[in-house]
């Protein structure tokens, strides 16, 4: 699947990596690639590039626990900052696609669920946990969740539903103790 956002076009194959990989590799200023050896878990791709042009950037990753488990790959592009979030099993990746490096690699409880943005807050859903960066990548708190749980955000603050106990903080600051 190819998605344009923006001056970007993303290219995403998950599971397994796609029948080109090679050639994305050898063509790409950057490529990243993450556990590939390992046998477990689900192989995840993503590039990223111009439209019409081949990607300047190449991300493999295994992902565990992998899609078998309903953990599926995302990403979220923070154009204005040159920022892409990346997520899959229990790995988070952020890349800043200007100087095309990587700029962290974080964790996610369990397993990753997907990435939401409201203004610059970049929220990250996963299995048992909660947590918020910049747009700029700078993470700003996390907190423990366990399902069910849910959320929404309105007028800025975020609303937490964790097993029916609700809270409400604000999305740049997150819950206090």
């Amino acid at each position: 699947m190819t998605i344009c956002v923006g001056e970007y076009s993303l290219t995403c194959h998950s599971p397994g990596l796609p029948n080109l990989y090679d050639e994305y590799v050898k063509r790409a200023k950057v490529a990243d690639e993450i556990d590939l050896r390992n046998s477990e878990g689900t192989p995840a791709f993503l590039a990223i590039g111009k439209p019409n042009e081949w990607p300047f950037l190449v991300i493999a990753q295994r992902c565990m626990p992998g899609e078998d488990a309903a953990f599926h790959p995302g990403a979220l592009l923070a154009q204005e900052t040159n920022v892409l979030f990346v997520g899959g099993g229990e790995r988070l990746l952020a890349y800043d696609l200007t100087t095309l490096r990587r700029i962290w690699t974080d964790t996610a409880d369990i397993g990753f669920w997907r990435w939401d943005r409201y203004g610059d807050v970049i929220l990250m859903s996963a299995e048992l946990e909660f947590a918020a960066w910049d747009s700029r990548g700078q993470k700003l708190w996390t907190t423990f969740v366990e399902p069910p749980w849910s959320y929404e955000v309105k007028d800025g603050k975020i609303l937490l539903d964790i097993m029916g106990n609700k809270s409400e903080f604000d999305a740049r600051v997150g819950p206090r103790p």
